[in-house]
């Protein structure tokens, strides 16, 4: 797939800086600085949901990672990938998200997670109220608001990508796991 919109040119520095941060120019932040309000606007929604504290930092990962896989958006799997590395999160897991159905190296609180955010990425959305409840015990409500909104985040930025024709940049090069393809049994488990 070929990126669907040409990338706009970025201001010098902020190309410069994410060439520092991270070795190239994050093609949504490209394409999307074709409207730099829309750009900018993103950009600082993204910095503020990165900053929310409330719920563990690897269960957005993994569930952002969960999203990214049911909507096909290899651009968010890679970079959440090369996230799970810098937050040292458990690399077996993270290469895993993808299957996480037919694996057992998920913790039952990292396997409701993974199910909320398949659920809230159906369209029409499946969450149920037992899942819900079953959450709001395990997390508390600040978490779950949190979680709930960083998932739908996810859905956002996952399916702005994949209308733009964006794929992986090659980010999760640098881990040593290669992420695991997921399966067309798992497309069935999770009604996508």
């Amino acid at each position: 797939m070929a990126v669907r919109i040409p990338k706009a040119e970025l201001p010098a520095e902020l190309r410069d800086a994410l060439i520092n941060q991270l070795g190239s120019v994050p093609e949504p932040i490209a394409v999307s600085y074709n409207s730099p309000p829309v750009a900018d606007a993103n950009s600082e929604y993204a910095t503020k949901v990165a900053a929310w504290a409330a719920c563990d930092a690897g269960l957005k990962t993994f569930a952002h990672m969960a999203v990214a896989a049911q909507i096909g958006c290899s651009w968010c799997l890679d970079i959440n990938y090369f996230l799970a590395l810098n937050q040292n999160l458990d690399l077996t897991k993270a290469s895993q998200v993808p299957n996480w159905r037919h694996t057992d190296v998920f913790d039952p609180l990292e396997r409701a997670v993974l199910e909320y955010a398949e659920a809230m990425t159906n369209t029409p959305t499946t969450v149920a109220d037992e899942m819900s409840a079953s959450l709001l015990e395990q997390l508390g409500a600040a978490a779950l608001v949190e979680l709930t909104t960083f998932i739908a985040f996810a859905n956002m930025a996952s399916r702005a990508n994949t209308a733009h024709g964006i794929t992986s940049q090659g980010y999760s090069a640098s881990c040593e796991i290669p992420l695991a393809e997921r399966s067309d049994t798992a497309v069935a488990a999770s009604g996508a």
